[in-house]
């Protein structure tokens, strides 16, 4: 089926001049989401959109409408989530405030009516119809199976987490005032239609988020109505708002939101600390003492000079350098995401299978994509040696029920290894497969422990 892409607002216009309309075929068939691999994913996502044009002309920049005439794409859409789910969904114990929300938008203020307790289906049926409240709910991948498989994919190719909220609203009617958001965001319509008008952030690339009066935002840049089948994507800090038009069936999408806190500030934040105490072991300047009543008095332009000599040194310091940093970042988005998709019991992410490794062996890693390497101090000794350590995070037994419930405690998985195990470490992660004698570890015994250890996590297979 032929299908439109273009950036959003060529439709209805009000303010600037429309966007240029892109009119594209796609190629290969009817519309079909590819799992073969992270890239794959996204491809087909945006599809008929390049992924090379996503990322120069739309990513962290403008927001992108792809409308698709395609009744099979529209069917599956659809079975991501639908109003009807809701009644099973409600069965299994579901809490007002943590797994949905139910507001109205009155008067440019988001009116919240939710209840106390559990959620009870008849009672959510009776204020969607009567009134004509938003039902959002929180997280559906931890119960949509197929919105696991796509936001596991995705975060693998972002290597970010993934959020989703799914919205059901009323027609003529309207859930939340206009607003932005920290996430970059990806909208599925699912059911009926939704009719969106995007304007000009006020701050872009937007760290919080944050309500915007109607007085304050202007005319729209973008207006449009997205139908079953179709995508909108915008940046974080896009203003928005939109309604169920009145007439019409209930609609229903899903918001799936990434970025949240993965900028370059951020990771500047999170490594900087690590290279900091790193330099100051070494480096005896970093160790003397600030001027005496430094604290008390505004910063002197002498200590500032100070202060920008060793941001210098750390920049040598650190240019050239590949040494794993050490980032909490790594360890939290392993921590926090999704579980690889299975079908079954999984027990292939839980039980060792295979061949035993032996030093004769050849391995490769597996769930690649699950996995991270991150160096840092040794938590199980006292602050005075502060040894460094090479830490292995995976996500194969990672809660897919409390994914992104953010108040839920996850648990850390993973192994630790002395730091002259880097290197061999690297060699298997950057090698299709390796020899384990090859490994560069100085005897045998720690090679085939080495590669033991990760055997039992279920990270490498014998080949």
């Amino acid at each position: 089926m032929p299908k439109k892409a273009k950036p959003a607002g060529a439709g209805k216009e009000e303010g600037p001049a429309p966007c240029k309309q892109l009119k594209m075929e796609a190629a290969g068939g009817p519309w079909t989401l590819n799992f073969s691999s992270p890239s794959g994913l996204f491809e087909s996502l945006i599809a008929p959109i390049k992924t090379e044009t996503f990322f120069k002309e739309f990513w962290e920049q403008k927001p992108l409408l792809i409308q698709r005439e395609d009744p099979a794409l529209a069917t599956y859409y659809q079975s991501l989530f639908k109003l009807s789910d809701l009644r099973s969904l409600c069965s299994r114990g579901m809490d007002y405030g943590r797994d949905v929300n139910v507001c109205r938008c009155v008067n440019g203020k988001k009116k919240v009516l939710n209840k106390d307790g559990k959620v009870h289906f008849l009672q959510l049926r009776k204020d969607f119809d009567q009134k004509r409240a938003t039902i959002q709910f929180h997280q559906p991948q931890r119960f949509k199976d197929e919105l696991w498989r796509i936001q596991e994919k995705l975060e693998c190719y972002f290597g970010s987490l993934v959020g989703s909220n799914v919205y059901i609203t009323p027609a003529g009617s309207q859930g939340l005032p206009p607003h932005y958001d920290d996430v970059e965001v990806f909208i599925l319509q699912l059911e009926g239609e939704k009719h969106w008008r995007l304007y000009p952030p006020t701050r872009p690339l937007a760290r919080e988020y944050s309500v915007e009066a109607e007085d304050r935002i202007g005319r729209p840049a973008h207006e449009f109505t997205l139908k079953p089948g179709g995508l909108l994507y915008f940046p974080r800090g896009t203003i928005h708002q939109a309604d169920t038009p009145p007439g019409l069936a209930h609609s229903t999408h899903v918001t799936i939101s990434t970025y949240q806190n993965n900028s370059w500030g951020d990771f500047l934040l999170d490594t900087i600390s690590g290279l900091v105490f790193d330099t100051a072991k070494e480096d005896m300047e970093f160790r003397a003492g600030i001027p005496r009543q430094l604290l008390l008095v505004e910063t002197t332009a002498a200590a500032t000079r100070r202060l920008c000599g060793f941001l210098r040194k750390l920049a040598n310091r650190l240019e050239g350098t590949n040494a794993l940093l050490s980032a909490d970042m790594k360890k939290d988005f392993v921590m926090n995401r999704l579980p690889p998709y299975y079908v079954g019991d999984g027990a292939e992410l839980s039980t060792p299978g295979g061949q035993l490794p032996r030093l004769d062996s050849v391995v490769r890693l597996q769930f690649k994509d699950h996995v991270v390497l991150t160096v840092g101090p040794d938590q199980s000794r006292s602050d005075e040696t502060q040894e460094k350590m090479v830490y292995v995070y995976h996500s194969l037994k990672n809660r897919r029920e409390i994914h992104m419930m953010g108040n839920e405690e996850t648990e850390c998985h993973g192994l630790r290894f002395p730091l002259s195990h880097v290197d061999a470490l690297k060699q298997i992660w950057n090698s299709s497969a390796i020899s384990v004698k090859d490994l560069k570890l100085p005897t045998d015994e720690e090679k085939e422990s080495l590669v033991l250890s990760l055997w039992t996590e279920c990270l490498i297979q014998v080949v």
